[in-house]
């Protein structure tokens, strides 16, 4: 395993640095690198040289000749410029805030999209970063043509440039095509008319075990389980189910990348095909560590993001998770329970699941009514779509037409309506 350094610089409110730092050293965990050591500075601002001050910029380099370290990650994004600096002062790789969270990104993926939208974002983060990745070039040479006046190093640097724009290119053509199958899908499934609920949320909050928790509860199917893990960004890939209650009810549900703090601009381009999912819900769910003591912080992330996205009008469901981890701060707390659009619960012992589907189904269908209905035999459409989506309780044939008396939401009737 590799060894790493942290390096912070505190601007403002001691608590957000602290937190900050904190996510920083998950980030490098969920990453598989050990930290060995962290330095911190406060300042009333940045250096532009270094980031950092000079005196500082020593220490980091004692430690790592004391650690044995592997690299040195700075807790926000570095200029080119710094980049070109430190690397030059340090002797070693160098990653900032948005490079290690695109290495994350880049170890997780599994599909083509996923891994497309990463070479996407980390070529286009590296492209200005040319300079600093390449602190060992000479400047050095002569030659002929039409880059006889350039140095070897500038040559490379020009070359590595071309070659970034055209795998760019390449890359976003691919993209393209995979965005345009994925529209086909989307459209697909609209056409069924099943209602989709988008969860959303800062990562780790435990969006994928409240996804396992609602498809145990309704579809008792294993295989159609996802990936869940006790760390930052443990899913990528946007994930659809179909959860099917036994009242005849069902939705699709999507899982998808989770947010964080200063997630890079980037990344959200990049991944915007995917989060497009989010923005064509009818309904979000946003999953919230309670027992974390930034959970408000984390919520404005999602609210700011979602507005990014253009989701931030949808409807939503605010799902107040890890409540058992609150219990052991809070003897007095009790779950589940549902305030408002709110639900508290604990998605990875079952509890609060039948409350969190009854909300699900009162937001998207509306309150459960009984209706008697005359439906002409001419009107098969209206009875068919009763039979399927509706809890039909009696039916007779009648001389004028089908006598039925169901128990239907607002959704429903309101389909029926139309098609009459």
């Amino acid at each position: 395993m590799e060894k790493a350094i942290l390096v912070g610089l505190c601007l403002g409110s001691e608590r957000d640095f602290e937190h900050s730092m904190e996510e920083l050293a998950e980030l490098a965990a969920a990453c598989e690198l050990e930290v060995v050591g962290e330095i911190t500075q406060h300042a009333a601002a940045v250096n532009k040289a270094f980031y950092i001050g000079t005196g500082k910029v020593e220490q980091v380099f004692l430690l790592s000749e004391e650690t044995k370290a592997d690299l040195i990650i700075f807790d926000n994004a570095l200029s080119p410029m710094q980049l070109r600096n430190l690397q030059q002062k340090l002797h070693m790789p160098i990653m900032d805030r948005t490079t290690l969270i695109l290495e994350i990104f880049s170890k997780r993926a599994r599909t083509r999209e996923a891994r497309l939208q990463v070479d996407v974002a980390a070529l286009q983060y590296a492209l200005p970063r040319l300079v600093g990745l390449h602190d060992a070039l000479s400047r050095q040479g002569g030659g002929s043509g039409a880059m006889s006046n350039k140095g070897a190093g500038e040559k490379k640097l020009e070359l590595d440039r071309r070659h970034i724009e055209q795998r760019l290119a390449t890359l976003r053509r691919e993209l393209k095509q995979v965005e345009q199958d994925r529209n086909v899908q989307r459209k697909a499934r609209q056409k069924n008319e099943i209602p989709l609920v988008g969860l959303v949320g800062y990562t780790n909050a435990g969006k994928s075990s409240v996804m396992n928790a609602l498809l145990k509860n309704c579809n008792k199917d294993e295989e159609k389980q996802v990936f869940e893990k006790d760390m930052l960004f443990a899913t990528l890939e946007t994930t659809v189910r179909k959860v099917e209650r036994a009242n005849g009810k069902s939705f699709l549900l999507s899982d998808t990348v989770g947010f964080i703090n200063e997630l890079p601009h980037n990344l959200v381009q990049a991944f915007r095909s995917t989060l497009e999912e989010v923005k064509n819900a009818d309904l979000l769910l946003q999953v919230i560590d309670f027992s974390d003591p930034h959970y408000r912080e984390h919520m404005k992330v999602t609210k700011d993001t979602l507005e990014e996205l253009g989701a931030g009008k949808i409807p939503m469901l605010y799902v107040y998770n890890k409540m058992d981890k609150v219990v052991m701060m809070d003897k007095d707390v009790v779950y589940p329970q549902v305030i408002d659009q709110k639900i508290y619960m604990a998605a990875g012992l079952g509890i609060g699941i039948d409350e969190l589907l009854d909300a699900i189904e009162e937001k998207l269908f509306g309150r459960r009514k009984e209706y008697e209905l005359l439906i002409p035999y001419d009107a098969g459409a209206q009875f068919h779509m009763l039979r399927t989506q509706a809890e039909v309780l009696q039916c007779e044939y009648r001389e004028d037409g089908i006598f039925v008396r169901v128990i239907a939401d607002d959704r429903v009737m309101g389909r029926l309506h139309a098609l009459s």
